[in-house]
């Protein structure tokens, strides 16, 4: 899927590239798989803001995708590939032989009219969804379990693809896209190929505009700020560090820059093998 791209007639055209939404066979969903999509406005059922630079934008309907892919050993039809406006991902539109439709995140190469399976007896074929054990070593998987039966929840992103790397003592050792390696219980589920959309990443807003048309809002530098306002405000002039030596932090003073998040003891740091840093995890 290319991307467009316009001669700079005015200042937002010079840069903004546009996906040209060939891949698209299908305009409007399916009724009975949307559902409406309130908006918060980034606000909790106080009315107070608890995430800043969220309102407005367009409407948006929630696609009702098929994670879990359960229906196994029943063929399935691909009906259409459409667009998400919640993700960035394209969903195709599969029709099973007993009369019922469902979304799954379309991986590339995936064409209408094709067939595809789940279940433990599929062939590791585009498309299928068949468990850890039984998919090639070095095969590209998408929409990944972390634990059986709750339905993928890793690698739904476009151009997203992890590889298998080894087996052993009922584990699958996978290669994320950040780099990471980590184990998976081989009995979890994942879909053969690469989440498709590749151009995505090539897309450039280009203007204001299209990012208030996603319900994003701007929000000012902290260093722009007064003191009353920002740990990072005042100064004399424009200053880097807030009129004195601080760290850049958030308006409540959370470090921003070379803090880590993640918490030492977390449970699941035993199934990571290494970190997307390069860091081999320390075996306990």
């Amino acid at each position: 899927m290319p991307v467009k791209t316009f001669r700079p007639l005015t200042p937002s055209t010079r840069y903004i590239t546009i996906a040209d939404y060939s891949d698209i066979t299908k305009t409007r969903p399916e009724k009975a798989l949307v559902e409406i999509r309130k908006k918060t406005g980034g606000r909790n059922c106080y009315g107070r803001v608890t995430t800043r630079g969220i309102g407005g934008g367009h409407k948006q309907k929630l696609r009702k995708v098929d994670f879990k892919r359960n229906k196994h050993g029943m063929e399935a039809t691909v009906a259409a590939i459409e667009y998400d406006p919640g993700r960035t991902a394209r969903l195709a539109l599969l029709a099973y032989k007993d009369g019922e439709k469902r979304y799954i995140i379309a991986p590339v190469g995936l064409q209408v009219g094709a067939r595809i399976l789940s279940g433990p007896a599929a062939p590791p074929e585009l498309g299928n969804c068949i468990p850890l054990k039984s998919v090639p070593v070095g095969m590209p998987i998408h929409n990944i379990e972390l634990f059986p039966g709750r339905g993928g929840q890793m690698v739904r992103t476009a151009g997203g693809a992890a590889t298998l790397m080894s087996r052993d003592e009922g584990y699958a050792q996978l290669r994320l896209p950040s780099g990471e390696i980590r184990k998976v219980p081989e009995i979890c589920y994942a879909t053969i190929g690469q989440v498709g959309n590749l151009d995505h990443e090539n897309v450039v807003l280009g203007k204001a505009g299209r990012s208030r048309h996603r319900g994003i809002r701007p929000v000012n530098r902290g260093v722009a700020r007064n003191p009353v306002d920002h740990p990072n405000g005042g100064g004399a002039g424009k200053s880097k560090s807030g009129g004195g030596w601080q760290q850049l932090t958030s308006p409540w003073g959370l470090l921003a820059k070379g803090y880590r998040t993640r918490h030492k003891k977390k449970w699941s740091n035993r199934f990571i093998v290494v970190r997307r840093d390069g860091r081999a995890m320390k075996a306990k």
